[in-house]
Order: C-alpha cells, then sequence, then structure tokens
C-alpha cells in the first residue's frame, strides 16, 4: 500500500526521554508504565511491552520515539497517552526504536 506526504504527515512522531518506569502488574503480558518527558508538551504515560529486552534501570534516560496523536486508551487501571515506537525482534519481543543522538524532547521526526 502507498501512501502520500499528506497520510503521512497526519503521524505526529515525537522525541521524548524516558523519566519513570513501573511494573505493570495488573496486565496478562508483561509490561511496564513508563513516563516519557516530551519537552513541551510535558510528560506523557504509556504502557509498554518492553521487559523482555530492557529493565527499568536501562530505560531512565533513554530517548524514545512516540506516536503523539493517537487518542489516549485505558490499558487496565492505567491510561496510556502515547506509544513508544519499537519492531519485534525475531522471538517478536520489542526492540526500541533509538535515536542515534540526543535531540530536544518534543522535537517532531520528520
Amino acid at each position: 500500500m502507498t501512501i502520500n506526504w499528506e497520510d503521512f504527515s497526519k503521524i505526529d512522531m515525537r522525541a521524548g526521554t524516558i523519566v519513570d518506569v513501573k511494573a505493570f502488574s495488573e496486565v496478562k503480558k508483561p509490561a511496564y508504565k513508563v513516563w516519557v518527558d516530551l519537552g513541551e508538551f510535558g510528560i506523557k504515560k504509556s504502557s509498554a511491552q518492553i521487559t523482555f529486552h530492557y529493565t527499568p534501570d536501562e530505560l531512565i534516560g533513554r530517548q524514545v520515539i512516540c506516536v503523539v496523536n493517537f487518542p489516549p486508551k485505558q490499558i487496565a487501571n492505567f491510561m496510556s497517552e502515547v506509544l513508544i515506537t519499537g519492531f519485534p525482534d525475531d522471538k517478536g519481543e520489542v526492540v526500541l526504536c533509538s535515536i542515534e543522538k540526543n535531540v530536544p524532547n518534543g522535537v517532531r521526526l520528520f
């Protein structure tokens, strides 16, 4: 399927820094509750199934790419506000999209 630039530009992806991570024991699949600093957009929450490759300590301070214009989604007792992006490895476990060098929090991907 081919899309045009206008379609792609509707997806608002921004850089953010993970500032806090907690275990999310209320869900069926292992996940973390993650707080991401998106600069002028504030600190947003996300539920992320990234426990296979990452510990909470490894995640703090890491810059990630987030989709910020999906509607909030209730996951168990937690409201997820952004989607942290990643790719599945050969076993289907999420590997985070990364930013090679630090950029300002909140800057848009283009």
